[in-house]
């Protein structure tokens, strides 16, 4: 479902294009690093006060948060990028949904916490990972392929407490808690369907052209560039805050 793209092309990569692309998506990263995983200062407001349970209110702060989660985005655009049939992208997609549900639902009723930087700077080697595997690196590298259903669990699995964390931030009632919880989850699913149903039209347009392949191994250099910006930026965060 990968191809090895360093073994069997020799792309004619546009260098001023991605310097280009490179420049505006750190701009953009530095503009909204805080934004990841977080709630808005409106939404934690909320989050705060409310009590009981309040499903639509939850369902539609998990689908925002997902729509504009672009951790999350990148390295599921990353796991369906090889992807052609709806089994087999079905298959992925509610791999890394079960895995994110289960540690973002347990990781906030069970109060597991992890320091917030350092949980988003593995979710954004997680994107880093993905565009070396859609490139073929570790079979280049190392003679072998990863399990790539398992590291999307795996991956999941972090992602999830990505969020958790973030929550655990805020006093949320204990009244309706674990109602509320499942509401958001269940918004964050929503918010991925709708983000796979997007890429997944782009992509089906994008695959149709005879260039994409060679723009499919620049494409996955621009998502381990993001990948390891994103890295850089929570890093730093770390050492500073």
């Amino acid at each position: 479902m990968t191809r090895n793209l360093w073994a069997h092309l020799r792309p004619v990569v546009p260098w001023p294009a991605i310097a280009a692309l490179c420049t505006l998506f750190a701009a953009l990263l530095f503009a909204g690093a805080a934004l990841a995983h977080n709630v808005t200062e409106g939404d934690a407001g909320y989050v705060q006060e409310v009590t009981g349970f309040r499903p639509i209110a939850f369902i539609y702060l998990g689908a925002k948060h997902m729509v504009t989660g672009y951790d999350h985005l990148l390295f599921l655009a990353g796991v369906i990028f090889f992807l052609y049939r709806a089994k087999d992208i079905a298959t992925y997609v509610s791999i890394f949904a079960i895995g994110h549900s289960v540690t973002m639902i347990a990781g906030v009723w069970w109060s597991i916490s992890i320091n917030a930087y350092i949980i988003d700077a593995i979710i954004a080697f997680s994107v880093v990972y993905k565009a070396l595997d859609n490139l073929g690196a570790f079979r280049l590298w190392f003679g072998v392929q990863p399990n790539t259903k398992a590291a999307t669990l795996i991956f999941g699995l972090l992602h999830g407490f990505g969020l958790a964390t973030k929550i655990q931030d805020y006093d949320i009632s204990a009244e309706g808690l674990l109602g509320n919880l499942i509401a958001f989850n269940v918004g964050v699913e929503l918010g991925q369907l709708m983000a796979l149903a997007l890429i997944l039209t782009v992509m089906t347009h994008w695959r149709a052209r005879p260039a994409f392949a060679r723009q499919a191994y620049t494409a996955n250099v621009l998502m381990m560039v993001a990948g390891f910006a994103l890295m850089g930026l929570q890093i730093t965060g770390y050492f500073v805050a």
